[in-house]
Order: structure tokens, then C-alpha cells, then sequence
């Protein structure tokens, strides 16, 4: 298996996986609406129309699928709603029906999905891949989401379903919009849970995925050791040397700022990291400690 196809590869974690699989000696290829734009070679896909170059799919030994519109970009109307959902099913939905009419199949398909599966706040209970799946917006994107990423096992892939949690990384992503305010302060009563990973260890996920056969299903792709939202925030402001003040921002203020979308800052999750653990898998940034501190060292990366 030398060729690795992946959707949303121009994204933070998708060019962490690019740089992983490059460096073990993989061709990557990314799908885009401009492939023309890359230097990454890239072919020709367009969700909105349902049109992607079956080159692609010919090329591709495995397909990594992380394309999806983010969440947290923009205030929830229903029109963003909408989005959010249709860019993540029309998207697998694409993939599977171009897998479906090609001579030359991938044999494996990794996808993501998302610890919001288990609904915006789940309290102190330990949530894993077999615990209840929550009833709000976010939970019934995730649904739909792996119903549609199933779909590929029935055409003979293997396929691995990653729920990500909260990804560490200093350029992108929940961490840079906690620390924007002049001081940093805990989101809501800040007791709530935040499942964590630092963002080399999620593009480490994805490759173990691919190259370890028994990867098949479910997987929650979360550090091992959940911090609350208070120890997150009090932990990043110290590498970053901002002040940090104890008093949480309150809900109610959030949600008038972020209306829908507040329910996401102020919930949480403490996601079980052990079944991935279990085939094999290991953390290399497994505390908070460990993890913040590769965050922040002058490359983030590896």
C-alpha cells in the first residue's frame, strides 16, 4: 500500500498526516476543488456538484477522509448547520459511489469523525465507543456522518472510524481562540471536561490506522488523560506567559456570543482513549504537561 489518497488534506491535520506518510516513504495525493494550487500533487473533486476525477480513486491504495466544514468557524444559522452536515455525508457519500463504479478499488478507508457523538455534555461519566450517542445537533452530524463512512465496509474496505477530540496545536484549532483574550479565563463553571490530543499524536493515529489491519470500526482518537476545562486553559496560559484569572466567563454571556454554539464550550466530554490503546497503539504526549510542551516548542511538530 504506497499511495494514500486524503480529502481535507490542506488542513492542519491533514498536512501533518501528509508530512508522517511522506516521511515513511507514501504518495500522497490530496482531493481539492483547485488542485492547481498545491504543490502537493492533488486531484480534481467538487462536493457541491457530486464530481471527482476517477483517476483518483484508480490512484489510491487507501483513502483518508478528514473533509468537512469546520464547526466552530461560524455562528450556527440553519444555513451553517446545513452546511456542516451536507459537506461531511455528500462528501463520503461522493467517495463511496465513486469507489463503488471503479475497476480498481482502495482496500482501506480511514475516516474521521468526532467525540460529539456522544452529545455536548456527558458529565463525569467515562464515555466509549460503545456508550449512548447524544440527541443534540452536533451528536446527529456525527451519526449520520459514520452511517454514510459504514457504508464503505459493504464494498469490501477495510474502514476505521477515528472520534476526535479537542486537537492541541498552537496555529489552529480550539487552542489559539482560548488564549486570543487579553487575559485567559475558564469557559462557563470550567469544571467541564475536555478530551484532548496533541495534534502529532492524532496524525500518528491515522497512519497506526492504515498500516495496522486489526484497526477496523470505531475508535475515540483522545489523549489518555482528559483535563478539565480550567486545568486546560491555566496550563496553556503558562507556556504562553498570559495572565490567567480563575473567574469563569459565564454561560450565559457565551451563549448570547456564540448563541447554539456556546453549548459546546461549556459542555463537555471525558472520552476513553483504551480501545485504541489496545491494539497497539501508544501516546507519545500522553499528559497535559508533556503535551503543551510540544505544542508550544519552536516547531509544534515533529
Amino acid at each position: 500500500m504506497k499511495n494514500v489518497l486524503i480529502t481535507g488534506g490542506s488542513g492542519l491535520v491533514g498536512k501533518r498526516i501528509t508530512a508522517h506518510l511522506e516521511r515513511k516513504g507514501y504518495q500522497v495525493a490530496w482531493l481539492s476543488r483547485s488542485p492547481d494550487k498545491y504543490k502537493q500533487q492533488s486531484f480534481f473533486w467538487d462536493v457541491d456538484q457530486m464530481i471527482i476525477d476517477p483517476k483518483a480513486i484508480a490512484w489510491a491504495d487507501a483513502v483518508i477522509h478528514l473533509a468537512g466544514e469546520g464547526v466552530a468557524d461560524k455562528r450556527w444559522t440553519a444555513k451553517r448547520k446545513q452546511a456542516i452536515l451536507n459537506s461531511r455525508t455528500h462528501s463520503t457519500q461522493l467517495l463511496r459511489e465513486a469507489i463503488e463504479n471503479s475497476e480498481q478499488k482502495p482496500k482501506t478507508f480511514i475516516a474521521a469523525s468526532a467525540v460529539g457523538y456522544y452529545g455536548f455534555n456527558t458529565g463525569d461519566s467515562l464515555m466509549t465507543e460503545e456508550s449512548q450517542a447524544g440527541s443534540d445537533f452536533l451528536a446527529q452530524v456525527v451519526i449520520a456522518w459514520e452511517a454514510e463512512s459504514k457504508k464503505l465496509s459493504e464494498l469490501g474496505l477495510r474502514t476505521a472510524m477515528l472520534r476526535i477530540g479537542i486537537v492541541l496545536d498552537k496555529n489552529g484549532g480550539a487552542l489559539p481562540e482560548m488564549l486570543k483574550p487579553p487575559v485567559a479565563a475558564p469557559l462557563g463553571s470550567g469544571s467541564q471536561w475536555m478530551s484532548w490530543i496533541q495534534i502529532e499524536d492524532l496524525a500518528r493515529m491515522f497512519v497506526f490506522a492504515l498500516e495496522n489491519d486489526q484497526v477496523n470500526g470505531i475508535y475515540n482518537a483522545v489523549g489518555p488523560k482528559p483535563s478539565t476545562n480550567r486545568e486546560l486553559t491555566q496550563a496553556a496560559a503558562d507556556r504562553v506567559n498570559k495572565t490567567y484569572i480563575g473567574v469563569g466567563v459565564p454561560g450565559f454571556l457565551l451563549s448570547i456570543v456564540l448563541g447554539e454554539m456556546a453549548q459546546m464550550v461549556t459542555g463537555g466530554n471525558k472520552v476513553s482513549s483504551k480501545k485504541i490503546e489496545a491494539t497497539g497503539f501508544q501516546f507519545r504526549y500522553p499528559s497535559l504537561d508533556s503535551a503543551l510542551d510540544k505544542t508550544f516548542s519552536s516547531g509544534g511538530g515533529d
